[in-house]
């Protein structure tokens, strides 16, 4: 099974990359924030996780190992293939995606075609207590006190229109003084409109 590949990017698709090997091009299925990062002729490593099926053998390639564990813990509930998996860690990181899990939040992953609430629900039951073993005692969220409204501020600043990446970025940087959630939700909503 491949594991990890390094090479140059040869090409790009719509859903996946390219990437020459030894001088062999392996087609790499890959998530939207990671397609759109990288550029064709560039160096890129990638971790891999190989899905053989008696109709196809395919390659799922990531950034990180963290968010390659994630893919196969996805992988792991009933209902949810590649693609499905593939497409949660497209909107969003792996941290965002287990605290989510962590909190019971299941909105976040019905956000994903293919996937509906029960699935949805299911995931969140079933990887509740494997993500709190992998992360041990580590808090996601360094303000405990927020997580339970950062939800919901989140999908605020994402149903204006708002990545959540951006969303994220946003509200990270707030002043902590900050505590009512429509208050941070506006000042979110003025620093997003300087980038623009």
């Amino acid at each position: 099974m491949l594991a990890y590949l390094c090479g140059q990017v040869l090409a790009k698709s719509s859903n996946y990359l390219i990437l020459k090997v030894n001088n062999v091009g392996y087609q790499i299925f890959v998530g939207e924030s990671l397609l759109s990062s990288v550029q064709k002729g560039e160096e890129q490593e990638l971790y891999i996780s190989h899905q053989v099926r008696e109709d196809a053998s395919d390659l799922y390639g990531f950034k990180t190992v963290e968010d390659l564990s994630l893919f196969e813990l996805l992988l792991s509930v009933s209902g949810v293939g590649p693609k499905s998996a593939l497409g949660v860690l497209s909107i969003a990181s792996a941290d965002d995606i287990s605290e989510a899990v962590i909190r019971n939040d299941a909105s976040l992953l019905m956000k994903v075609s293919g996937i509906g609430k029960k699935t949805a629900e299911r995931v969140v039951l079933e990887l509740k207590n494997k993500i709190a073993k992998i992360i041990g005692g580590r808090s996601l969220n360094s303000d405990s006190g927020l997580s339970a409204s950062l939800g919901d501020e989140l999908d605020a600043l994402m149903s204006l229109g708002y990545s959540l990446p951006d969303a994220r970025l946003a509200l990270d940087g707030l002043d902590p003084a900050l505590v009512d959630s429509g208050d941070r939700v506006k000042a979110a909503l003025k620093k997003l409109s300087k980038k623009i």
